[in-house]
């Protein structure tokens, strides 16, 4: 057994978690645990049953939505019987491509039979860094941004996610992180109506953020520093043009059309709304 435990939020999941914890397999991972919504679509029941046919220990715990990822995902963190060393952060939609299970597997610390295994980290390192791959309604997505590397694996106890309504990434308080050159796939099987409402979701709390630019990183503080709508079509012609995503084809008009256009004009409208509302509430 790797010495990970995996932690993942989950909420009517039924066409995503059978497939994320397959992937998991290989890895065998120490612990897993999925944290639920109270889902009424079967994901419990599906999780039991590919647990029993991978012999993986899945723990399925109840908790009521708090309102942010970061809330759940730190609550998971501090009342969990967690007993590793390592923490995989994860969706119920991604998984984990076969080459960097076997790249985590030569790294971290595991356990064969008895017998404890040292990994190969250099001691002061506390993260691991995954590149994030994506595909869109169907389609592998390769052009249109820069590469992401995000924190996904931490040492228990040293990491946690940032206490915000959006992008929130988890951040550790000491040591340093190591790139991997594996990746991660997020990977969303639900309907195009049902991708539009969460990013109409989104789009609020991004707008909540944005009129608190404090909260950004400074890439996006200079983004929210420009002209609103003007800053949605500059991004998506920096994006679909000069990044190349247009040799995505279809996929890659569908990907930047939406995601960087379409919703970020929706975050624009939404931060006039609120601040429409707050000028109101004040002369009021």
């Amino acid at each position: 057994m790797t010495d990970l435990a995996v932690i993942i939020l989950a909420k009517n999941e039924k066409l995503h978690i059978a497939r994320c914890l397959e992937k998991l397999g290989p890895l065998v991972p120490e612990q897993i645990f999925i944290v639920d919504c109270f889902s009424t679509d079967g994901t419990r029941e599906i999780a039991g049953k590919v647990s029993v046919s991978l012999n993986l220990d899945v723990n399925i715990v109840e908790r009521e939505w708090p309102g942010f990822y970061a809330k759940q995902f730190n609550w998971a963190l501090d009342n969990l019987p967690i007993k590793t060393q390592w923490v995989l952060r994860l969706d119920a939609d991604e998984y984990l491509y076969p080459d960097t299970i076997e790249e985590i597997k030569a790294l971290l610390p595991k356990r064969v039979g008895n017998e404890a295994v040292r990994g190969n980290l250099p001691p002061d390192v506390t993260s691991l860094s995954l590149s994030l791959s994506r595909r869109f309604w169907q389609r592998d997505i390769r052009f249109g941004g820069r590469e992401l590397k995000l924190v996904r694996i931490f040492k228990y106890g040293i990491g946690r996610c940032q206490d915000r309504a959006m992008d929130e990434h988890v951040i550790t308080s000491c040591g340093r992180n190591m790139e991997l050159k594996g990746k991660f796939v997020d990977d969303n099987l639900n309907s195009r109506e049902w991708w539009k409402e969460k990013h109409r979701g989104y789009a609020k709390r991004e707008a909540m953020d944005a009129i608190d630019a404090k909260k950004f990183k400074r890439s996006k503080t200079l983004y929210y520093a420009c002209p609103p709508y003007f800053r949605a079509f500059a991004y998506f012609c920096w994006r679909y043009f000069v990044r190349l995503g247009f040799l995505d084809g279809r996929g890659g008009w569908q990907w930047n059309f939406w995601q960087g256009l379409w919703y970020r004009w929706l975050v624009d409208r939404t931060i006039g709304k609120i601040k429409r509302e707050m000028r109101s509430g004040r002369k009021s």
